[in-house]
C-alpha cells in the first residue's frame, strides 16, 4: 500500500518536530530573538560589575583551584587522599607567597616611601633627551606672544597635589582585604576537594544522557585544559620572574631583594598579556632612570625585561602551549579593556582564562566551532 503523498506544509511542520530520547515526537521550542540575547548579555554583565565583590573572590578561587588541579591529580596516581593532597597544595602555596612577600615587602616599602623624592631625579637625567621639546616649546611661545592680543587673558592651571599617605589609604582598606584574602583560601580549598562532587551532582539536572554526554566533555574539557593551560602559564611566569631578577642582579648590579621585586612585579604582569609586559618595560625604564647615574645604565634594566620576555612570548610559550590555546591578539586586547574597565587589576589577571574557557565551550557545541576558529 501507497503512503499518500505529504504536502509541503506538513513537510514542512514534520520537518521541525524535535524527536526526544523515548521516540516521542514534540514540538520545536520557540527560540529566543537577537534583541533579547543582547538585553540578556547587557544584564549580566552589569550584575557581574555590580556583585564583584561576591565574583571576583569565586573566580580567583577557581583560578587558583585550576593551578593546583594538575599537581592534585599527580598526588592521586601516588594514592594521596584528594582532601590530603588539597591541604598540601594550598598551604604549600601560602607559604610560598608569605615567604616571596618577605622578601619584596620591605624593598616594596621603601620604593613606595621614596617614590615622590626619586621621581623629582628623573626630570634632571631625562633633560638630554627632551632638549629638542624644549626648544620646540620655546619657538611655540615666541609664536604665540607675536601673534596673542593685547587684551587676551591668561590662563592659569592649578594642579591640586594629593598629599594623602598610601600606607594610610592601605591601612584604611586592610581589614577587607584580610577577609578577601581569606575568602579566596577558603574557597579554593573547597573547590579543590569538592570540585569533582558538584561536577557530577550537576550532571544530574540535565535531561537527556546526549546533552549529558556533552556537558560532560565540556567540563571535563574545561578542568583538565584550562588547568593545564593555566598552570604551564603560571610555571612559564615563575621562570621568567626568576630569570628577570637573576639578570637584574647579576648585569645590572641591582640588590638582590629589589631585584627579587622586580621580578615578582613582572611574573604577576606576564599574566595579562600585551598590557602587562608594556607597562612592565616601563616601569623598568624608569626604575633605571631613577638608581643608575648615566643614561646608557639606566636603559639596561629595561632591555633585559624587553628581550626575556620578547623571548618568551614569541618562542617559548608557542612552543609550549601550540596553537590549540592561540587567542587572537584583537579578540584578547577586547578582553583586556572591558575586564580590566569592570574588575580592575583582576579582571586583567582573569581576562586569558576565561576566554580560554569560552573557547573550549564553544568548540565543543554542535554549530558553533565556526565561533571557535575565529577567537584564534
Amino acid at each position: 500500500m501507497v503512503n499518500p503523498p505529504m504536502d509541503d506544509a506538513d513537510g514542512e511542520e514534520s520537518a521541525h518536530l524535535e524527536v526526544t530520547d523515548e521516540g516521542a515526537e514534540r514540538p520545536p521550542r520557540p527560540q529566543s530573538s537577537k534583541a533579547a540575547i543582547v538585553i540578556a548579555t547587557l544584564m549580566v554583565a552589569v550584575v557581574l560589575w555590580a556583585t564583584q565583590e561576591i565574583v571576583l573572590p569565586i573566580l580567583l578561587a577557581l583560578f587558583f583551584a585550576l593551578i593546583g588541579n594538575p599537581i592534585i591529580r599527580l598526588l592521586g596516581r601516588l594514592h594521596v587522599p584528594r582532601v590530603l593532597s588539597a591541604i598540601v597544595v594550598v598551604f604549600g602555596g601560602i607559604v610560598l607567597a608569605v615567604a616571596l612577600a618577605g622578601q619584596v615587602a620591605q624593598p616594596a616599602m621603601d620604593w613606595a616611601r621614596t617614590l615622590p623624592q626619586q621621581v623629582t631625579k628623573v626630570t634632571p637625567k631625562l633633560r638630554a633627551l627632551i632638549k629638542p621639546v624644549q626648544e620646540a616649546n620655546r619657538m611655540a611661545e615666541s609664536l604665540a606672544k607675536v601673534t596673542a592680543t593685547p587684551n587676551a587673558p591668561k590662563q592659569v592651571q592649578v594642579i591640586a597635589a594629593d598629599s594623602s599617605d598610601p600606607m594610610t589609604r592601605v591601612a584604611k582598606f586592610a581589614p577587607h582585604l584580610v577577609a578577601q584574602l581569606l575568602a579566596v583560601v577558603l574557597l579554593t580549598l573547597f573547590f579543590m576537594i569538592f570540585g569533582e562532587t558538584l561536577q557530577k551532582h550537576s550532571l544530574e539536572l540535565v535531561p537527556s544522557w546526549r546533552k549529558k554526554r556533552v556537558t560532560m566533555e565540556i567540563l571535563q574539557s574545561i578542568e583538565q585544559e584550562v588547568s593545564r593551560y593555566v598552570l604551564t602559564i603560571s610555571l612559564i611566569n615563575i621562570a621568567l620572574g626568576l630569570a628577570i631578577a637573576g639578570c637584574l642582579y647579576a648585569i645590572a648590579g641591582i640588590d638582590l631583594q629589589s631585584a627579587l621585586l622586580w621580578g615578582t612585579m613582572a611574573m604577576v604582569l606576564n599574566y595579562a598579556p600585551i598590557v602587562g609586559p608594556l607597562i612592565g618595560v616601563v616601569v623598568m625604564l624608569v626604575m633605571g632612570i631613577v638608581t643608575e647615574p648615566d643614561l646608557a645604565h639606566a636603559l639596561i634594566p629595561g632591555a633585559i625585561y624587553l628581550g626575556l620576555h620578547t623571548l618568551e612570548g614569541q618562542i617559548i610559550t608557542p612552543v609550549v602551549l601550540g596553537k590549540r590555546m592561540a587567542i587572537s591578539p584583537l579578540l584578547l586586547m577586547i578582553a583586556l579593556m572591558v575586564f580590566g574597565w569592570a574588575w580592575g587589576i583582576v579582571g586583567l589577571l582573569l581576562a586569558v582564562p576565561l576566554l580560554v574557557c569560552l573557547k573550549i565551550v564553544l568548540s565543543k557545541l554542535d554549530g558553533m566551532e565556526g565561533w571557535a576558529r575565529l577567537m584564534e
